[in-house]
């Protein structure tokens, strides 16, 4: 069936204002058409709003995504509205004006845009807006800027009477095409979906011309020496070696994924006099405080501080945050307040190096760090002409902890089991290392890709889901620079590290006497002294995260079993079986888990199978190569065929929570191969 046309106009505005960071952010503002329909029951006209809803982004918006309700019964709850004491009960009634099966939820703005007379509604948060909504004379700065074609509204929380409010607003201005809403953001409205969005763009670009033109040149004030940006080499290595401690600095309530972001206009407002004093006031916009929390934690070091003092005043700022934190919610919370969700901060500011982010999984720590400098932009545009001031604290406490909020929240569905986790698996573009990539990531982790064929490394972690979900590296397990650039790789995509597979590996099958010491010492560097470089770097993450954590070793059956013509692969693999056993017993007082995997021979889909190894073991047996795997199957217990997946089905046994109470195990993954039973 197709979509009205309105609702298809609507969702075309919808993505051209939602695609630029101008407009507004992400998951911010709603927008709205009104028009005829068709009542189901009677066939009759009815008159309709779609509207954007709950938890929906203007950009990536669909149909879906859209909540259709009766004008006649939303605007009939204007008769029985209770007053601003209990306007919360009016978003259960919005599920009573719904069309037919309505669509997606609708959201707290649902009144605004119903309540408002005029066809079409947008509801946005650009920076240019909020600036002006949070400068001290906002009021003053709007009739400035726009005269009297939009009107400022005082600060009120959203909700069924600030849809009141605006509602009179436009009634008692007929000449307004839209409204600053004090520390909130805009609103416009037009007869046409064009009128509308043209509306929009009209407050959006004169509050950019009029700060731009009226705004001082450097409002955050003069460069703090010390604390201007490192150059950007410099910059990236600092913030790999602090990623580790800030993250375990916004993981002590729950572990949290993290994002980095030096760009300029973070690195310009940590080096400039005024950023302790506008952090130290939080954000504003109810969107940005939502994701950022209250206030930020700041490190007040310059950039050139040695890093064990960094990481000991980042300990101790973080004692202090909490202690604050905790006595924001004390001075404001009642008996019905939802408990406190955490006292860690969301945003850590690093002055020199640039801003840390943290969320329940990359996208939202992505998103907390895109709203913060969201923050940085409202600080500049009302310190340019006025003076910053966001809404009072009673007041983000009331969004913060508001039970709608909670309510939201609550719905949410349950995390996957390796939700917060960090993986990074080696070799890891084909074969086994894929399947594991692939399993981790459908279990909620992220993933660093890592293998020595960048090409392949980065086609599969564009296939996980791109750059939210896994990011690829190029590595040769073999050089120390090498795998630690990786990690670095890693604390910067993601925030840290918490489960490494160490899968990475070829197979060289000779008899004794024609293995080479190049052959022995190839494959030896490889897998065992690669094992040990990754693991080595692995541990130096983890127990600085104060996360725990898990290594996982693809060793092999070979580990146990002795078959012919396999010295140096063989061989290899003991070592690593045996590394399980000794980091299990040096890693498990910081609570880092280290397990392996003893598969047999996995043909298909095997890197090392189809690069030679497949065609030599055949021959040892006297099968045809592409006979191989159904031979290993027939010699095992179960008669079956050991695949990548079944390899990737042990790591998550291990990783995915259940096991919780185990270190220094081999799992078999064999199909029951009684020679290789572990005694």
């Amino acid at each position: 069936m197709s979509a009205h046309p309105e609702a298809a106009a609507l969702l075309a505005r919808s993505h051209r204002l939602g695609a630029d960071p101008r407009n507004t952010n992400y998951a911010g503002g709603n927008t709205s058409a009104k028009g005829t329909g068709t009542d189901p029951v009677t066939g009759g006209d009815v008159e309709l709003m779609w509207v954007k809803g709950s938890g929906g982004d203007l950009g990536t918006l669909t149909g879906a995504g859209l909540a259709v309700l009766r004008l006649d019964r939303l605007r009939a709850l204007t008769e029985v509205y209770p007053g601003v004491e209990r306007e919360d009960e009016m978003v259960a009634a919005f599920d009573y004006c719904l069309h037919g099966k309505g669509g997606a939820a609708p959201s707290i703005d649902t009144a605004m845009h119903g309540l408002v007379d005029a066809a079409h509604v947008d509801h946005l948060h650009p920076d240019s807006g909020i600036a002006l909504a949070c400068a001290a004379d906002g009021e003053k700065l709007t009739a400035e800027c726009f005269g009297d074609t939009v009107v400022w509204v005082p600060w009120r929380r959203p909700g069924f009477q600030l849809g009141l409010d605006i509602a009179a607003v436009k009634e008692a201005n007929p000449q307004a095409v839209g409204c600053v809403l004090g520390g909130h953001g805009i609103t416009a409205w037009g007869d046409t979906s064009e009128e509308c969005e043209r509306n929009s763009l009209h407050i959006i670009r004169t509050a950019e011309t009029f700060l731009a033109e009226r705004g001082r040149p450097e409002p955050f004030g003069p460069v703090i020496e010390g604390y201007e940006a490192l150059p950007a080499g410099e910059r990236r290595e600092r913030a790999a070696a602090l990623a580790p401690y800030v993250r375990a600095v916004a993981s002590q309530d729950r572990a949290q994924v993290g994002h980095f972001d030096d760009s300029g206009a973070v690195l310009d407002f940590l080096a400039r006099a005024e950023h302790p004093r506008l952090a130290a006031l939080g954000t504003s916009c109810p969107d940005h405080f939502l994701r950022t929390k209250v206030r930020p934690l700041v490190l007040d070091l310059p950039a050139s501080a040695p890093l064990d003092e960094a990481v000991a005043r980042l300990k101790e700022l973080h004692t202090a945050y909490r202690e604050e934190y905790a006595a924001y919610y004390a001075r404001h919370a009642d008996e019905d307040s939802p408990a406190m969700r955490g006292a860690d901060p969301a945003i850590v500011l690093v002055p020199g190096v640039g801003m840390f982010s943290f969320g329940k999984d990359k996208q939202t720590a992505r998103v907390a760090g895109e709203f913060y400098l969201n923050a940085i932009n409202v600080m500049r545009g009302a310190e340019a002409v006025s003076s910053y001031a966001p809404i009072e604290e009673s007041e983000k406490f009331r969004i913060e902890y508001w039970a709608l909020e909670e309510a939201k929240l609550r719905r949410m569905p349950e995390p996957k089991p390796l939700a917060t986790r960090v993986a990074l698996v080696t070799g890891a573009g084909s074969g086994i290392g894929k399947a594991i990539a692939r399993r981790l990531v459908a279990e909620g982790a992220c993933v660093v890709v890592a293998d020595l064929n960048g090409e392949n490394a980065a086609r599969v972690a564009e296939e996980l889901g791109g750059s939210d979900k896994a990011v690829a590296v190029t590595v040769d397990v073999t050089s120390e620079e090498q795998i630690a650039g990786a990690f670095r790789a890693a604390v910067l995509a993601f925030g840290g590290v918490d489960l490494v597979v160490n899968n990475a590996g070829i197979s060289i099958s000779k008899p004794l006497l024609e293995t080479s010491a190049k052959d022995w010492d190839l494959q030896h560097d490889i897998m065992a002294r690669g094992s040990f470089l990754v693991s080595r770097e692995a541990a130096r993450v983890m127990t600085a995260q104060q996360l725990g954590g898990d290594i996982v070793y693809i060793a092999s059956k070979n580990a146990v079993f002795a078959g012919p013509n396999n010295i140096a692969y063989s061989a290899t693999k003991a070592d690593q079986a045996h590394q399980v056993r000794l980091l299990a017993a040096e890693l498990g007082e910081h609570g880092i888990r280290v397990n392996g995997v003893n598969p047999d021979g996995v043909v298909r889909g095997s890197g090392i199978f189809a690069g030679g190894w497949g065609a030599r073991r055949a021959a040892v047996y006297g099968v045809p190569e592409e006979k191989l795997g159904e031979f290993y199957a027939q010699r095992t217990l179960l008669k079956r065929e050991v695949l990548p997946e079944h390899v990737a089905n042990a790591v998550f046994a291990l990783t995915g929570g259940d096991l919780t109470h185990t270190t220094g195990l081999h799992v078999p993954v064999d199909a029951g191969v009684a020679a290789a039973f572990l005694r």
